[in-house]
């Protein structure tokens, strides 16, 4: 394998570490303040990205369809958190995982429903349709360069918002001690509605982000919904630094373990058990990878109260 190559999968992890983490703020944020395990919010995604693909049909341009996606995605969030998600606040994990895995069916069933059971395809922007040459061997997408710029910028602006204003504090607060918040004064209703619009606005950034790489069809959220909780495990269940670091973790050791372990293992034994070792040894090692967290840091790398 030749290094052009390997650095062109390690920029592929990066770009996916980073989507990770639009989807893990929100849902370790989610769960760490409003202790609530919302299995719907790999829905979210998924609506985000359908939302894309309509809006930019609709207006001719994908860059106004992704404004609006996330716009919708935030509103949405908002609608489903009075209606819905707000009589589950104080009840226990089973009642909240059976009430939102309910969500995922119908999420699915009404995605069917409006859009068709066929996938839709999203083009990339024409502006970004040319790869980037950076020497005579070596080019990549200008459109996962842009993924990778507009991840790091959502990061720093989550940074910003969670470590220099009110109503970070007030989250962060939240995450340290939820009861000592409200004790304070915090209007934890209001705080709760704009956080899982907040999250929900991630999540429509991240499928409308993925639109152009990814088939936009019914039930594409609940794979990525699985890593997204391997990633808060594996950062710390309520810190926004924790979701970085694990985001990127996962993305970049599941993208190359999925690159390299297939060919080193063909190359020890071309025939036989140890050709198809890598496969299985590759979607196995990022949950080997979280177990191992667990075991030498329980908490998570970032805990939110470290």
């Amino acid at each position: 394998m030749d290094i052009a190559l390997l650095i062109e999968h390690g920029l592929n992890g990066l770009q996916f570490g980073l989507m990770l983490f639009l989807l893990a703020a929100g849902l370790t944020l989610v769960l760490g303040i409003m202790d609530l395990v919302n299995l719907a919010h790999g829905s979210l995604y998924m609506a985000g990205a359908y939302f894309a693909a309509s809006f930019t049909g609709l207006t001719g341009s994908y860059w106004i369809g992704l404004l609006l996606a996330v716009g919708a995605t935030a509103l949405l969030g908002v609608v489903l958190e009075l209606a819905v998600v707000r009589r589950l606040y104080g009840r226990d994990h089973l009642s909240q995982v059976l009430a939102t895995f309910a969500l995922i069916l119908i999420f699915n069933q009404a995605a069917r429903m409006l859009w068709g059971a066929a996938p839709i395809s999203l083009n990339v922007p024409a502006a970004l349709a040319t790869p980037v040459q950076f020497t005579e061997h070596f080019s990549y997408s200008s459109y996962r360069l842009f993924i990778i710029g507009a991840g790091f910028a959502v990061a720093l602006l989550l940074y910003f918002v969670v470590v220099k204003t009110r109503i970070g504090m007030v989250v962060r607060a939240g995450a340290s001690n939820r009861e000592m918040a409200v004790v304070m004064g915090a209007n934890i209703g209001r705080v709760f509605t704009l956080l899982f619009a907040f999250g929900a606005a991630l999540c429509g950034l991240a499928g409308a982000l993925l639109g152009p790489i990814l088939t936009v069809q019914s039930g594409m959220g609940e794979g990525i919904l699985i890593l997204a909780f391997v990633v808060i495990v594996i950062g710390g269940i309520g810190s926004i630094r924790g979701a970085l670091a694990g985001a990127l973790l996962v993305g970049v050791v599941d993208t190359l373990s999925r690159t390299l372990l297939p060919v080193l293992t063909a190359a020890l034994a071309p025939e036989g058990l140890m050709a198809d070792l890598g496969a299985a040894l590759s979607s196995m090692l990022i949950y080997i990878l979280m177990a191992a967290v667990l075991f030498f840091k329980p908490e998570g790398l970032f805990p939110a109260r470290g």
